[in-house]
């Protein structure tokens, strides 16, 4: 089949095939980037019409599509929570939050954070790009500089003693091996119940992110590039 005699039809059966057990946001937003493209051809003049033009996503409650950031007070909280820990679990939680809220990665990338990754000199910290399909850097603050420097000679300590002194993952656990996504997410929780807190997600601390950075000056475009790698244009 040419492109030109592609139907509304075809369009639903491969957006049916392809969104199965999706969230409403991530089929909705597929949805509105195949329209924009059905435009795009219509304007070059590969379709005469645009049968993508009266298609509809799900239907999206607005409130309830961006995660609720963490007010000032409850991350206080919960940077004091973490200040109370004793020894290794102390660095290790500091780090992990100025981490989440210091560059609002996303929580597989933190998981997925090596040593090397952690460019002390140049300060910044590089992310993969396996969600973006990009590799970025990531400037980082004096604070968040100094809680990870911190956390490196616990960590070096531990994987010594557990063995493992080639370990390359940042986040490790007690066994010197990678901390998982759900190791992460324990620790936050536990984090906010004893700074006695609502329970956030590792999510909340990107959005935290963003939201004080473009509260203290930062332009979208600046958030947008640091927080995805791609910069908005107007």
């Amino acid at each position: 089949m040419n492109l030109e005699e592609v139907g509304h039809e075809v369009v639903v059966e491969y957006i049916l095939h392809r969104t199965p057990f999706r969230s409403k946001a991530t089929v909705a937003s597929a949805v509105g980037i195949l329209r924009g493209m059905g435009e795009y051809l219509l304007r070059a003049g590969v379709w005469r019409q645009n049968p993508l033009r009266w298609i509809r996503g799900p239907r999206i409650d607005p409130r309830g599509r961006l995660p609720r950031r963490i007010g000032r007070g409850h991350l206080e909280a919960i940077w004091e929570a973490a200040g109370k820990l004793r020894g290794y679990q102390r660095a290790q939680g500091v780090a992990v939050l100025s981490l989440l809220y210091g560059t609002g990665l996303r929580r597989g990338e933190l998981e997925r954070l090596n040593v090397g990754d952690w460019r002390r000199e140049e300060g910044v910290l590089v992310l993969d790009g396996r969600k973006t399909g990009r590799e970025r850097s990531v400037p980082v603050s004096g604070g968040m500089w100094r809680c990870v420097e911190a956390y490196l000679p616990q960590r070096q300590n531990l994987l010594e003693r557990a063995r493992r002194p080639e370990e390359e993952a940042l986040l490790v656990n007690r066994r010197g091996r990678r901390l998982s996504v759900e190791a992460i997410t324990k620790l936050v929780h536990r984090l906010a119940r004893v700074a006695g807190v609502p329970r956030v997600s590792l999510h909340q601390f990107r959005h935290t992110c963003a939201s004080d950075l473009i509260e203290n000056g930062a332009s979208l475009s600046e958030v947008q590039q640091m927080l995805t790698g791609r910069r908005v244009t107007a």
